[in-house]
């Protein structure tokens, strides 16, 4: 590659080569070019799904030549990083630091050797023939214990603080919780204001959290509070939507009088962020999907990390939004356009469409304010450890004469609107882009956007909300959307059927 001028991107290539068609993989045994191919499965991705805290032990025991090659890596960048931090910084923290925020790392080195343990660290060097590094032997069984991090002369100190962050754990420790049933959390930050937070798995939607919500937005009110944040400390997910487990029991059990019911909460819980008394500012960081988007499309403003992937994601599954994600799109782009006179409301209901028929997800807070699922004057803050502490000073700028929005009424476009859909979806069909089940949901978000079958009317918030529930419970009846959450749940992946 050197001799041919192969260098990389600038050269016109090196391992990768970037066309117009995508990027092509150099193929070391042909020396030619290649599409790009990505591996999946095996035990390695099973691993990657995991949280970190429990992906990085996993790399001790992943088998074959993907688990051999992963751990030659990881040790040899402790060794090297075990070497050379007495040059490279004044601490490991501002080693591990400099890693997550400046190249992303979920865990900075030093917290991945702990991770791993130092034990087994000392077992791979001895067996590869490598030196122990003084730095290992001055530490006493981890790098960071509590709230204490090993210093280069082998004693242990606080860790610094990092100026402007609010650390959630650090506060629930200190006693400021306000709320706790386990899968969700209240806490008090200061200054009047609250942080409820998800502490389900990957901070999904399911009963546990819902009925956290309706508690602390009582206690909130209650204790005269100035607002309350929705935020977390995920470094991967804000929310990845409603738990599709609890939803598949309850179908295969034939529980469709609860099914129902839990739809009204959830719509109820939606809806109680957007009618609060007070500020609710909700802070999206990492996956921000299905209900995690409908929670943040109804607070009074959003403080979203820049590093936000929004998306209303239902139909994935064969569903649609059924928690008020559908009537807010709707009511928000309408809302828009109606003020003027003569102007064409298909256009609004053509841009929610295509957000959510085709699970359109941001690839970064700022192209979700391009898409609207923020809006003008929503905020976006750069650093992740100052999230909270922006969303705490936007409920503070909100909260003085703070009145929860009014109820809206918007035109519906009825019979015409679904039939210009209609036809959208039937050339998808006839182009092969869409199966006979992707039009029968996308019929159904149709309906929905456009207030049901019938002339042109106003509708109300509740009138939308109510034709989302009917469509939700419809599709859910399906086989081949029930196919479709069934498999989601066993890969990971959509089904296309």
């Amino acid at each position: 590659l050197v001799a041919k001028g192969k260098l990389g991107d600038k050269s016109g290539g090196g391992f990768y080569q970037k066309t117009k068609a995508g990027t092509l993989t150099f193929d070391w045994k042909t020396k030619e070019y290649v599409p790009q191919q990505r591996l999946e499965g095996g035990d390695i991705g099973a691993a990657v799904r995991l949280p970190v805290a429990q992906r990085l032990p996993a790399i001790k025991s992943i088998p074959g030549a993907q688990g051999a090659f992963i751990r030659d890596h990881v040790v040899d960048a402790a060794h090297y990083t075990l070497t050379l931090a007495a040059q490279l910084a004044h601490d490991i923290v501002a080693i591990d630091r400099a890693m997550e925020w400046g190249y992303g790392w979920e865990a900075g080195p030093f917290q991945v050797m702990d991770a791993l343990g130092l034990d087994w660290l000392r077992e791979q060097f001895k067996a590869e023939g490598l030196d122990i590094p003084a730095l290992l032997d001055l530490a006493q069984g981890s790098f960071y214990r509590q709230d204490e991090y090993l210093t280069f002369d082998g004693t242990y100190e606080p860790i610094p603080g990092i100026p402007g962050r609010i650390a959630l754990a650090g506060l629930a420790a200190s006693g400021r919780v306000l709320m706790d049933n386990g899968l969700s959390r209240l806490l008090d930050v200061g200054d009047g204001v609250a942080c409820f937070e998800f502490r389900s798995k990957m901070n999904s939607l399911g009963q546990g959290v819902l009925e956290g919500l309706e508690q602390s937005l009582r206690k909130v009110e209650q204790l005269g509070f100035n607002g309350m944040i929705i935020g977390n400390e995920d470094a991967r997910a804000f929310s990845v939507g409603a738990d599709l487990s609890l939803v598949s029991f309850a179908v295969s059990a034939g529980a469709w009088d609860d099914i129902d019911a839990s739809i009204r909460t959830f719509q109820n819980a939606t809806m109680s962020i957007r009618r609060a008394p007070f500020p609710v500012v909700v802070a999206p960081a990492g996956m921000t999907l299905g209900g995690g988007a409908e929670f943040t499309l109804h607070a009074a403003a959003v403080q979203a990390h820049a590093e936000t992937y929004m998306g209303l994601v239902e139909v994935g599954v064969g569903l649609l939004p059924g928690g008020g994600g559908t009537k807010e799109l709707l009511m928000r782009f309408t809302g828009e356009l109606q003020q003027y006179e003569e102007v064409d409301l298909f256009a609004a209901v053509k841009r929610a469409f295509k957000l959510i028929a085709f699970a359109t997800t941001s690839t970064s807070a700022f192209e979700a304010r391009a898409f609207g699922f923020l809006r003008d004057g929503d905020r976006i803050s750069m650093n992740r450890d100052h999230q909270i502490s922006d969303a705490k000073q936007r409920v503070l700028d909100l909260a003085p004469g703070y009145l929860p929005p009014l109820e809206r009424r918007v035109r519906a476009l009825g019979r015409e609107g679904i039939g210009n859909l209609e036809y959208a979806l039937w050339a998808a069909k006839e182009a092969g882009q869409a199966s006979a089940h992707d039009v029968r949901v996308g019929r159904a978000v149709a309906y929905v956007l456009c207030g049901g079958d019938g002339t042109a009317r106003d509708v109300t918030e509740q009138d939308i909300l109510d034709l989302e529930r009917e469509q939700f419970l419809s599709l859910l009846g399906t086989r081949e959307t029930q196919e479709r959450i069934a498999y989601t749940l066993k890969t990971g992946k959509p089904l296309r059927n």
